[in-house]
């Protein structure tokens, strides 16, 4: 009789595993990060992610935060606009998206280079960006939209 208990016990743990296992969030790869961007600028009036908000900043990787917030701390200073006067992601000041198509490829473990492609007020847009992926999350390195490198902008001098 033990040994009918043990495999009974051991074939519900099994069964009990097996349900569990999809309901732990895996981690999203790189192309669902960056749909997971992207949507929010999907539609009338969309949001997109205000990349001046600190809670949003969080999607870059720390060293392309750190431009960011060098740029518009020397500009505060000025009492002037920084170089980041649009939102990079969608190279733009303004948007109206109504769909998007992402492609991804990883560069290598941790890597990933994406492609986002999009009509913004009926023009056509690719944004190329870098990937890092750090602590489990993708973080945004770099974005080269139709205006250029964005790590370059926040380097002029």
């Amino acid at each position: 009789m033990p040994t009918r208990r043990i495999l009974l016990a051991g074939g519900i743990c099994a069964v009990a595993n097996i349900w569990a296992t999809p309901l732990i969030a895996a981690e999203p790869t790189a192309k669902e990060f960056l749909d997971r961007i992207y949507r929010t600028y999907v539609g009338k009036n969309a949001p997109g992610i205000l990349v001046d908000k600190p809670a949003n900043i969080r999607s870059f990787t720390p060293a392309l935060r750190k431009l960011m917030a060098a740029d518009a701390t020397a500009a505060a200073k000025l009492g002037e606009v920084g170089g980041l006067d649009g939102d990079p992601l969608v190279d733009a000041q303004e948007w109206d998206i109504k769909s998007f198509t992402v492609a991804v490829y990883e560069a290598k473990p941790g890597q990933a280079k994406g492609t986002v492609r999009f009509k913004n007020f009926d023009k056509d847009v690719t944004i190329r960006l870098d990937l890092v992926k750090t602590s489990g999350e993708w973080h945004i390195d770099e974005i080269v939209g139709p205006s250029g490198s964005l790590r370059a902008l926040l380097t002029r001098k």
